[in-house]
């Protein structure tokens, strides 16, 4: 990593849904890419509203719940298109489905293409090991006979 860039530093926000046994993922052909619904937080806006209105823009889908809060996370990275440094500290939740109702998308979202993934592979698919550590830390959370998604 560049010392010398300059940096950016924001927030983000997303989740990971699941339902009937599979994650909804992000496809982003343009990068070859298989991501997970997030995006920044916006001032005033707390992480887990956040979270819901990102991954509804970026999946179509309306009908979200917030499960679980699976924590946050600082990810640092270079964009050499831009020349700058980022230090992105991202919250992610488990989210479920409650319905099938789906929203346009804003145009900008629409190099995303959503699939869904069977959860066991979600962790294998992503293509960045920050997300497939949420991945890793959704699964462990429902497999605990505390957790699930039934509470």
């Amino acid at each position: 990593m560049d010392v010398d860039r300059p940096t950016r530093i924001y927030q983000a926000a997303g989740g990971i849904v699941v339902h009937e046994g599979h994650a909804l993922l992000l496809r982003r052909p343009s990068r070859n890419e298989v991501r997970l619904p997030k995006g920044h937080v916006e001032p005033g806006e707390e992480a887990w509203e956040a979270a819901l209105r990102e991954v509804r823009e970026e999946t179509g889908y309306a009908s979200l719940r917030i499960v679980h809060d699976l924590g946050a996370q600082l990810v640092e990275f270079d964009n050499p298109r831009d020349g700058y440094r980022y230090l992105r500290l991202e919250h992610y939740f488990l989210m479920a489905l409650d319905g099938d109702e789906q929203l346009d998308r804003p145009p900008q979202d629409a190099q995303f293409s959503p699939w869904w993934a069977p959860l066991a592979e979600a962790a294998f698919l992503l293509t960045f090991e920050s997300e497939r550590d949420v991945a890793r830390r959704a699964l462990a959370w429902m497999a605990d006979p505390n957790g699930g998604l039934t509470r």
